[in-house]
């Protein structure tokens, strides 16, 4: 027996499994049917309870291979039903077996339709799991919490190398996904993963020939060390953003974000290229975006548009060798229509070093 409560007081009853305790977070909704595990281990889910829409999730366990992080980032997770026989040869546990492990409420037998309307309608709402009925006091809790600066949380504690023997990528972790690093990787690159406090100085010191902003949870607008790194690096090296990074460099070049109703969680999201008129199909995970009417045209071109809601998702600098985009081109999960970005982002690095050994 378990309760899921949102802060509008509407109560949900289903069955608890993994770790069986009391967990607040933000209720947000993921509409990917697979990849459940990629989305649990995403650090940008930091302090969230995760509905999944899709009816069933774990019917193919839990492997070795498909995590983000070394750990589960969510608070919570919400599915209608979860597999306890999950059927896949790389599996190595039940999906209950895993949260067990780390310690990971979820909840089971939620009707996750509902719930997910309710969220599209009404926007994205606290919420809290109990094992029991919620009380007055839980109540209070729930109202009373907030998140802040969960980047702190994520991002990793010193800075470390991967080796590689191309060019070498300054990645600032705001709570960066494995599958970026590994798309790095396989491009060659050598990268120092900084913290996400790090000073542009002491980045700087480096030598890197690019700097990658990655993605990560919370508001933004948190970031204030960060953004004013990012006002000082933008003017020395190539910049690529994804997701939290796209915003972040935004907000350091001018712009403003806002909060979302309920945001774009998901590997389904079609989005336009409006150089190309391309349509790709993205993997999401934000709750905030970039305002429309801070953008600097003379500064800023928007690149990609969602075509849901035509929210921007992406961004280059007219004057700056700099771009972002607000979904993920390493995917994991979803689809890797727009890997090349980081194939565009090395051709901007060798441009720019041509560019400087003209002078």
């Amino acid at each position: 027996m378990g309760f899921l409560v949102l802060e509008d007081g509407t109560v949900f009853e289903g069955h608890i499994f993994g770790e069986n305790q009391k967990v607040i977070g933000e209720v947000v909704f993921n509409t990917g049917m697979t990849g459940y595990q990629e989305i649990m281990t995403d650090p940008s889910y930091y302090g969230q309870i995760v509905v999944m829409t899709f009816p069933l999730i774990g019917n193919y366990g839990i492997n070795e291979k498909d995590i983000e992080s070394a750990r589960p980032a969510v608070r919570a997770l919400v599915v209608q039903e979860a597999c306890s026989t999950p059927s896949h040869w790389m599996s190595r546990e039940t999906i209950g077996e895993y949260l067990t492990r780390y310690n990971i409420t979820a909840i089971e037998g939620i009707d996750t339709r509902v719930l997910t309307r309710k969220i599209r309608d009404k926007g994205t709402m606290k919420g809290m799991i109990t094992p029991e009925k919620p009380t007055s006091e839980d109540m209070l809790l729930l109202k009373e919490f907030f998140l802040y600066r969960p980047v702190d949380h994520v991002t990793t504690k010193q800075a470390y190398t991967i080796p590689g023997n191309g060019y070498h990528i300054a990645v600032v972790d705001f709570g960066v996904k494995q599958n970026i690093l590994r798309s790095l990787s396989k491009r060659g690159c050598k990268m120092t993963v900084f913290p996400s406090t790090t000073k542009a100085e002491d980045i700087l010191k480096y030598e890197p020939d690019g700097i990658l902003l990655t993605n990560g949870p919370g508001d933004p607008r948190d970031n204030t060390e960060a953004i004013e790194t990012i006002k000082v690096l933008i003017n020395h090296k190539p910049i690529f953003g994804i997701c939290l990074g796209h915003q972040l460099l935004a907000l350091a070049s001018g712009a403003d974000t806002e909060k979302m109703k309920f945001g774009h969680r998901g590997c389904n999201h079609p989005v336009k290229s409006l150089e190309s008129g391309r349509t790709y199909i993205t993997s999401q995970n934000h709750g905030y975006t970039v305002t429309e009417s801070s953008v600097d045209t003379r500064k800023m071109k928007v690149t990609f548009r969602n075509i849901n809601d035509g929210t921007i998702e992406g961004l280059s600098y007219v004057e700056r060798p700099a771009f972002s985009v607000q979904f993920h081109p390493e995917a994991s999960p979803g689809p890797g229509d727009t890997g090349f970005l980081f194939d565009e982002f090395l051709v901007m690095i060798n441009e720019y070093k041509h560019l400087q050994a003209l002078y």
